[in-house]
């Protein structure tokens, strides 16, 4: 059955705080209290991972009590906030850190008074944390080198940030620009900072082309840009040829990436072009993954500091259609979805064998698989 129904918002302030009603029964005395801590929200990707936590929240919903804080991209307010989550009594926090340094202090404090703290997605430094992340800088030099060959080893680039000073742009930048340095005859002919949001990456291109002209440009590589550089070119009157990009996971690049009339669509920019590209993202799951592994901890198992989530890159040659968005349906294999289940700004790549309890309604809604 296509789950056509399901609503999304790109709004992630209303996400966060309309998801998580109901989580906190009265009698929640033999639960574990467990908080979890968010910085940067202004992106589909944050959205969604909240999403896909809460969900994890409600799959164990008999163990766990969780709480949820939003602190913006400001590290000393997330420091404030990790130190009154002790103080109410955390068993585990889990945080997206807005640095990897700055909130180290908080972070040891917690530990010390025996709160079990995970990081997901960008990572913190202090030892006593667990940390639940892809190796950014690999993922960068997968996406980076398959631009660089998609051009022969010669154009004009876009190249496109994410979030300053988390780990995961820190990463990711060194990746690219360690690859394309090999190559001097690509040029960056601009360089934007997209903050990982849509919105901004157009406003940003926009800019860019006051100055520049789509032929100008002969690839792009970035922490987001495929789908608003494709769906801009389409606008401009584009039909059969489209930029090489690499990279990002959402559901519209990988729409744009399939061949087409490999399935229906009313948008023409959410449509199939066989647009060439690789898509590559951090998988969203990863703080539900670092939440069931919080709880495995507090049960006294042994769970590694480390949690390295594997690269799953997506390119023409294996992008496969996800008609009906089931989990089987995933673990077969399929890692882009109908348009009408999903908007073109929701990620993609949401399947991992070690989150089963998480699939298209987690991503979407909150809600976790049945149980069997």
């Amino acid at each position: 059955m296509k789950m056509k129904g399901l609503k999304w918002t790109s709004c992630a302030t209303a996400l966060v705080l309309s998801a998580f009603a109901g989580l906190h029964p009265a009698a929640a005395a033999e639960k574990f209290k467990i908080y979890l801590s968010m910085s940067y929200v202004g992106n589909d990707w944050q959205a969604e991972a909240q999403q896909m936590l809460s969900a994890m929240a409600k799959y164990y919903a008999d163990e766990v009590d969780l709480h949820v804080q939003v602190a913006g991209p400001v590290a000393e307010r997330q420091i404030q906030q990790i130190n009154s989550m002790v103080q109410a009594g955390a068993k585990a926090i889990i945080v997206y850190p807005i640095s990897p340094t700055a909130l180290n202090g908080a972070i040891k404090n917690a530990c010390n008074k025996g709160v079990v703290v995970f990081a997901y997605d960008s990572e913190v430094t202090e030892p006593c944390a667990y940390n639940v992340h892809t190796d950014q800088y690999k993922s960068a030099t997968i996406t980076a080198q398959w631009v660089a060959d998609a051009l022969h080893g010669k154009g004009n680039i876009i190249f496109v940030t994410g979030v300053p000073g988390t780990t995961v742009d820190t990463g990711r930048n060194a990746g690219a620009r360690d690859v394309l340095k090999k190559y001097p005859d690509i040029k960056v002919v601009a360089e934007t900072n997209g903050m990982w949001a849509q919105a901004v990456i157009r406003k940003n291109f926009t800019e860019i082309m006051a100055t520049h002209k789509w032929s100008d440009i002969d690839g792009i590589w970035g922490q987001g840009g495929c789908l608003v550089a494709w769906a801009m070119q389409v606008e401009a009157g584009a039909k059969d040829k489209f930029i090489p990009c690499g990279s990002e996971g959402t559901n519209g690049m990988r729409v744009m990436m399939l061949p087409k009339g490999a399935v229906q669509s009313s948008d023409p920019a959410y449509s199939p072009l066989g647009a060439p590209g690789i898509s590559l993202e951090n998988p969203p799951e990863s703080g539900g993954l670092a939440l069931k592994l919080a709880l495995k901890v507090l049960k006294g198992e042994k769970v590694p500091h480390e949690t390295i989530m594997p690269p799953l890159a997506v390119t023409s040659e294996n992008v496969k259609l996800c008609k009906e968005g089931s989990w089987q349906e995933m673990k077969d294999g399929c890692n882009v979805f109908d348009p009408a289940l999903v908007p073109p700004g929701w990620f993609a790549n949401i399947f991992s064998p070690d989150t089963p309890e998480l699939g298209l309604k987690a991503a979407l809604v909150g809600e976790p698989e049945p149980r069997e």
